[in-house]
């Protein structure tokens, strides 16, 4: 059974049960993961158990029956396309139509291995949270991850990301949630969890095709890459790109040489160099940036460089 509170009683509901708690806390004592709580349950995009509101109840010492609306069968929501709770999300595993394999997912692909994670977090019967996620830094990457990415995603899986602003640690993440979703990106090659541990490398179907492998790397760098001159006392434009993950750095060398061009050795392990004025030229008629902040500095940088 699913029970939906008059419109922001459901929040309400669940800040005063977490109000001496913290989110953690609130997780073990309901049996439900972190993420859900705060970011769908709170947010009012799905409607509580039974169960779960029993729990909550119970931890305020306050019932809300006289705000409950309706209560709903748990099939509720689960017919092809769903139903909406409130004209926002679906509610229940979303149908998902696979995208194809195309630029735009090699490119997303690409964002993911950089700055992004895929989370499938399963604990007993009840805690479970699917998700991807970009993050980046709030200064600097606002404009990209709002923008850009936000696009990219809603073209890619037909629905828009949720963007939210810490700026108490200077960061900005967008996050889309999904079972299918999850299983789609998994059947494309990338793994759930942590990618250092997985040693995640770039899928082979985007390795299999320069056209891919071009919009995947440009996804890469526009994350984890950077754009400088090679020292104070060289004013040549470099661009780096820097993974701890052994499997992609490796991948990403090959593949810049593959394409014709001339990384570094891979230095301390972790990072590569294109420094060659001929490279960064092809470079960026090959691949470029959709990063407008890399963009912006490779222009301040050119317009200071000397004139050879």
């Amino acid at each position: 059974m699913r029970i939906k509170l008059k419109e922001g009683k459901q929040r309400e509901l669940i800040n005063l049960a977490k109000r001496n708690l913290t989110w953690k806390e609130l997780s073990e004592k309901i049996n439900l993961s972190q993420d859900y709580i705060r970011n769908e349950l709170k947010n009012e995009e799905r409607l509580l158990s039974e169960e779960t509101y029993k729990k909550l109840c119970q931890l305020t010492n306050f019932y809300y029956n006289n705000f409950i609306e309706e209560k709903l069968d748990d099939n509720w929501g689960r017919s092809k396309g769903g139903s909406t709770f409130k004209g926002k999300k679906k509610w229940g595993v979303k149908d998902l139509t696979e995208p194809k394999e195309d630029k735009k997912l090699a490119e997303l692909s690409g964002i993911i291995l950089g700055d992004g994670h895929i989370e499938s977090y399963i604990k007993g019967k009840r805690i479970r949270c699917y998700a991807m996620q970009v993050s980046g830094d709030l200064s600097n990457d606002f404009e990209y991850l709002s923008k850009y990415v936000t696009e990219l995603i809603k073209e890619v899986f037909k629905e828009k990301p949720k963007l939210k602003k810490v700026p108490k640690e200077n960061g900005v993440y967008i996050r889309i949630y999904g079972k299918n979703i999850v299983l789609f990106l998994e059947k494309k090659g990338l793994k759930a969890g942590n990618k250092k541990k997985n040693n995640q490398g770039i899928p082979n179907w985007i390795k299999d095709d320069d056209i891919y492998l071009i919009e995947c790397l440009r996804g890469l760098i526009d994350t984890d890459g950077s754009v400088h001159y090679i020292s104070r006392g060289n004013k040549n434009i470099r661009i780096s790109f820097t993974s701890y993950i052994p499997k992609l750095i490796y991948d990403v060398r090959e593949s810049l040489l593959r394409l014709g061009l001339h990384p570094s050795k891979i230095i301390k392990n972790n990072q590569i160099f294109l420094s060659r004025k001929e490279d960064i030229s092809l470079y960026m008629k090959l691949i470029g940036f959709n990063n407008q902040k890399h963009l912006k500095r490779f222009e301040s940088l050119e317009n200071k460089a000397p004139v050879v």
